[in-house]
């Protein structure tokens, strides 16, 4: 599709009413979230996650520079020979790269029945105009022993991390600069008048799923 401009954004709304959006930190469990939302109240789950790999295929160096480069990179000087920081500034889907696509997917997607959408990519600033009421999106926020937790559980904690030279220094990149996402998130939530809820570990899936779905109004 074309880039979202502001002409653009108010038959997007309408096109996109029956959407509702879970974005968040890595590690805050959108995707189950998601799922027990979805199951609960009858709804489709579109999970950004699962089309970066076509998404990745679907630009030009004009569309999507950080990510250009970013592919270009090799494991070490992706997560291990830059700081924190440039990895948080310069990581193309934390810069909104691409999102026009995600809009496009949904697009194509059935208005019934309504659809969650789920995925780190899902920054508020960009999600914010689409919406058709604010209680249609939600970011889930995790605390960093949280977050650690989490991906030791699911066995991913040194996926990436394992992958390069030095996987001590890499996984305290990665979760140094997904604590700053984090952190950006809660700033920007907050900025624009958007929901987050604060995942931590007395936090059960239930709790959090109820906590989600009256959000939603569901």
């Amino acid at each position: 599709m074309g880039e979202i401009t502001e002409s653009t954004v108010p038959a997007l709304r309408a096109r996109l009413r029956h959407v509702y959006w879970i974005g968040g930190g890595s590690g805050a469990g959108k995707s189950v979230i998601a799922r027990r939302v979805a199951g609960r109240h009858g709804l489709g789950v579109y999970a950004t996650d699962d089309a970066i790999a076509g998404h990745g295929g679907r630009f030009t160096h004009n569309d999507a520079p950080l990510l250009s480069r970013f592919t270009a990179m090799d494991m070490d000087e992706r997560w291990v020979n830059r700081s924190p920081e440039t990895m948080l500034e310069s990581f193309p889907w934390f810069q909104g790269e691409l999102f026009g696509l995600i809009v496009e997917d949904l697009l194509r997607l059935a208005a019934e029945p309504a659809v969650i959408a789920e995925g780190f990519r899902l920054l508020p600033r960009l999600v914010k105009p689409l919406l058709a009421a604010p209680g249609q999106a939600v970011w889930l926020l995790p605390a960093p022993g949280f977050r650690r937790a989490a991906f030791a559980s699911r066995g991913s904690l040194w996926t990436i991390a394992g992958k390069t030279s030095d996987p001590e220094r890499a996984l305290r990149n990665l979760l140094a600069r997904d604590h700053m996402f984090t952190g950006l998130l809660r700033e920007e939530t907050t900025r624009l008048g958007l929901s987050a809820i604060e995942v931590d570990t007395p936090m059960t899936e239930a709790d959090l799923t109820e906590r989600v779905s009256e959000i939603f109004g569901l």
